[in-house]
């Protein structure tokens, strides 16, 4: 796929989608993953890092009142919702594309990227997107460098409702269903939004980050997805 193709694609089918969804999004997405919270709890206090795809804001939320987050998201929507939240202690919430980051490169101890690369379309664009999660971490050896925790879904989901696994397409369009009433009385209206996904196989998110010049210190599987923590 050729890269204006790409960004016409995340367009339509990520951006546009998501600023329309957002209210009823936000909706079901409140309670943090376990090895998200776990992650932003451990660090020590004093310690400033990224939520890049920050969404609603929920792990603005996390009970660290030690440390100080700058949240980003594509979609003015969201940031509106995590903006008027203002759920966390330390945070500051603005609107930035997940590739094109306007923050200075080797600043910050920690960043989070969850569920957000899956959503580029090309492979050339995920591990930029990568590159620019780990772009802004301290650099050092072990401890003294700055950490990234990394989501994607994981196209082994055998196990789930959705039932991807290995053999299928690893491109997917995934629907988001909204109903309402028009007036009382008449049926419901009902709206699918289709949304772009690449799943990702096992290794295949390890391999991105060393692409993207990170190490991986940790890695696994949680909840139909895999998850890393990088440095660079």
């Amino acid at each position: 796929m050729e890269e204006k193709e790409a960004e016409q694609l995340e367009q339509e089918h990520v951006h546009e989608v998501y600023d329309r969804i957002a209210s009823h999004f936000s909706q079901t997405r409140y309670k943090p993953w376990p090895i998200v919270e776990r992650f932003l709890q451990s660090l020590p206090a004093g310690s400033v890092g990224l939520d890049i795809g920050c969404g609603n804001g929920k792990y603005l939320s996390v009970a660290n009142p030690g440390i100080y987050i700058f949240a980003t998201d594509r979609s003015a929507a969201l940031v509106r919702i995590a903006a008027a939240e203002r759920r966390a202690r330390g945070a500051d919430v603005g609107v930035a594309d997940g590739i094109e980051m306007p923050v200075p490169s080797g600043r910050f101890d920690f960043a989070i990227s969850i569920a957000v690369v899956h959503h580029f379309a090309t492979r050339a664009r995920r591990v930029d997107a990568v590159r620019s999660v780990l772009r802004g971490l301290r650099e050092g050896k072990e401890e003294q460098g700055g950490k990234a925790l990394i989501y994607v879904w994981a196209l082994e989901q055998g196990g789930s409702r959705r039932g991807w696994d290995e053999g299928d397409s690893q491109d997917v369009m995934v629907p988001w269903v909204t109903r309402r009433k028009k007036k009382e009385g008449e049926e419901e209206e009902e709206r699918v939004e289709k949304r772009y996904y690449h799943l990702y196989r096992k290794g295949e998110l390890e391999e991105d980050i060393a692409a993207a010049g990170g190490v991986v210190v940790e890695n696994g599987y949680e909840r139909d997805n895999w998850w890393a923590v990088a440095r660079r």
